[in-house]
């Protein structure tokens, strides 16, 4: 229990880990909402009339983005570029969608906070990496295993 008063970031990979687990489900549950219950089509059409342009691209862009790049924050791969895929997604969604019901909607529908509370997750997995417990990680380990590397790790 010191550890929830110390400053110590030994357990960081264990929040890290949670923190993609529940940012990539959203998302993930999200884009699996548009591909399968609204339909890409339907969700294109939304797009149009918000005056995206190309927006049966964009809609199974942003689909594909958050039912895939949800899967590869959870299991930690790519973490980075995705983070920043979906971050710049929350923004348009804010930008296209959330900006006119603002914060706690009193008709129940969800406003801004969803979508800053995940910007700031994916920011975090942007700026601090996904962690220790990753495929990313374990992909930079294998990679950084050779001689050549030595040079830059102040190793022999």
């Amino acid at each position: 229990m010191a550890f929830l008063i110390s400053s110590s970031g030994r357990h960081s990979q264990w929040g890290l880990l949670l923190l993609r687990l529940i940012a990539g489900t959203v998302m993930v549950v999200a884009g699996w909402k548009k591909l399968f219950d609204f339909g890409v089509p339907a969700f294109g059409k939304a797009l149009a009339t918000e005056g995206v342009p190309l927006p049966e691209f964009f809609a199974w862009a942003v689909t594909l983005l958050e039912v895939v790049g949800g899967a590869f924050i959870i299991i930690g791969l790519l973490s980075r570029i995705i983070a920043l895929l979906l971050a710049i997604d929350m923004v348009v969604a804010i930008l296209l969608v959330t900006i006119d019901i603002g914060f706690l909607s009193s008709t129940g529908k969800s406003g801004v906070e969803l979508n800053l509370l995940l910007i700031g997750a994916y920011l975090t997995i942007l700026f601090a990496g996904p962690g220790s417990i990753s495929v990313d990680r374990a992909l930079e380990g294998r990679r950084g295993t050779g001689p050549s590397d030595a040079r830059f790790t102040g190793g022999p």
